[in-house]
């Protein structure tokens, strides 16, 4: 077996058209070729290199075969792009319970040149560039605002060896828990040390950006960010005819919800300013300008985002390993989702598609994931049913029906403590905009989703942390 990584010391012997395609190659022979004999790995570039066109629809070798078809038009400074008259044809889930600035936001995203297919999911409302609960796919072209600002956003749910009476039994000592080996908040960090492989990662010296980023990526690791961003122990209730592998039971979990920290956050601007720079659209929708997947910018913004959904991994790696550690609990089943993120996909048409997936879940068919409601309403263990119409998507959660500032306006701590207290649910920080009633009904949503996955069982919330108001 060879090495089982390659430095760029290692391709000092190949002679490489530019430092960017010899940072791609190099993470791409490390990210997915591991397991490959380091002379093999090096052969297999100079292979690509001399015969791009070979590759171009190769799983993971394709998106450097294309910089290299395509490193002179990476020189085009910038271009000015018209939106179609009409809106391509898109499917919205759960219409009715819709606010229409949701739609019509979709529907511009739908003219613009590059919108192959749309779909929108039953918690959608207005958010920045496209709505949250939006679905675009395109054709070689990476909106940064379609991904959104906090990077591979995710949920995590653990299902611990232990029945679902322990969270009611030892709610002391898991509120302490969560008090010691949690953090929220833009400011800040754990107090302990975080290891992980993620701050070894490549990546993070490809780009002056991402090197400029570790740093805060090592002290931000396993925290967690503000507003709807959580950490709860609480009860899974399984069904009958679950494909989990466990048995229909009440078990104590721990479930947790935050993305890519300052290090998505940064990403995200730094690439959404480039991508106005150079694709000039009308005024209402430059929010939505994109990259060329095969230009230099492109590549740079597609490995970073990979890098930082690996971060908002990491995080809930750490999360829920230092929760477990502390308690000394194990661990039955994990199961995990990104939901503000884009992926390489090909559709029904057999085509490849980049696939914008602004707060929505993957549901590819047999694909796991985790749909929350609120604190005092259940959230689900779903699995995906591959409907192409939903572009294999579903939604990320109950979804908003007031905003922030609606919700902080009519709801205080106090009335939300008395409700929590009522639902016999323990909340640790936490602010008025998160209120249950600024959520749509979960069971509605799901209800509106039912041909796009089905239901494994239920995570019902008992003891909440989030961010102080």
């Amino acid at each position: 077996m060879g090495k089982q990584k390659i430095t760029i010391h290692d391709l000092a012997v190949i002679n490489f058209s530019s430092d960017v395609v010899k940072s791609l190659a190099m993470n791409i022979m490390n990210r997915h070729f591991k397991h490959t004999p380091h002379e093999e790995k090096l052969a297999l570039i100079v292979d690509v290199l001399q015969h791009p066109e070979k590759y171009r629809d190769h799983t993971t070798l394709g998106i450097l075969a294309h910089k290299l078809v395509n490193i002179t038009g990476d020189e085009i400074l910038s271009r000015a792009y018209e939106l179609e008259y009409e809106p391509k044809h898109f499917d919205v889930f759960g219409n009715k319970h819709i606010d229409g600035n949701a739609i019509r936001q979709m529907e511009l995203a739908m003219r613009l040149p590059i919108a192959i297919k749309g779909a929108l999911m039953p918690d959608a409302h207005h958010g920045y560039g496209l709505p949250i609960g939006g679905v675009l796919a395109t054709e070689n072209a990476i909106i940064p605002y379609g991904v959104g600002m906090d990077i591979g956003c995710r949920m995590a749910l653990s299902i611990l060896e232990l029945p679902g009476s322990y969270i009611e039994h030892h709610a002391y000592e898991l509120k302490k828990a969560l008090q010691e080996f949690t953090h929220f908040g833009n400011d800040g960090w754990l107090e302990f040390a975080q290891e992980h492989a993620i701050l070894d990662d490549p990546g993070f010296q490809q780009t002056p950006l991402l090197k400029r980023l570790h740093g805060k990526a090592v002290k931000q690791l396993g925290s967690s960010g503000s507003g709807n961003h959580f950490v709860e122990f609480g009860i899974v209730a399984l069904e009958d005819d679950n494909t989990l592998g466990l048995a229909p039971n009440r078990y104590a979990a721990i479930l947790s919800h935050s993305g890519s920290r300052s290090l998505g956050a940064n990403i995200a601007q730094h690439y959404t300013n480039i991508a106005k720079s150079k694709c000039k659209l009308p005024r209402e929708a430059q929010q939505l300008a994109w990259l060329d997947g095969s230009s230099e910018e492109g590549i740079e913004y597609w490995l970073s985002m990979n890098l930082a959904g690996e971060y908002a991994k990491a995080c809930h790696d750490q999360i829920h390993k230092n929760l477990t550690r502390a308690l000394g609990i194990d661990t039955l089943i994990k199961i995990e989702n990104h939901h503000n993120f884009a992926w390489k996909e090909k559709l029904v048409d057999g085509k490849g598609y980049i696939v914008h997936r602004k707060g929505a879940t993957p549901a590819a068919e047999g694909i796991y994931g985790v749909i929350p409601g609120s604190m005092t309403a259940p959230g689900y263990i779903v699995r995906g049913k591959g409907n192409e119409a939903s572009i294999n998507s579903a939604a990320h959660g109950a979804g908003r029906q007031m905003s922030r500032l609606k919700a902080k306006e009519s709801t205080t701590m106090g009335s939300m403590k008395k409700l929590l207290q009522s639902e016999k649910v323990i909340l640790l920080g936490g602010s008025p905009e998160e209120s249950p009633g600024a959520y749509k009904d979960i069971e509605v949503v799901m209800q509106s989703q039912h041909t796009l996955v089905s239901v494994e069982g239920k995570f019902h919330p008992k003891i909440v942390r989030m961010a102080k108001d």
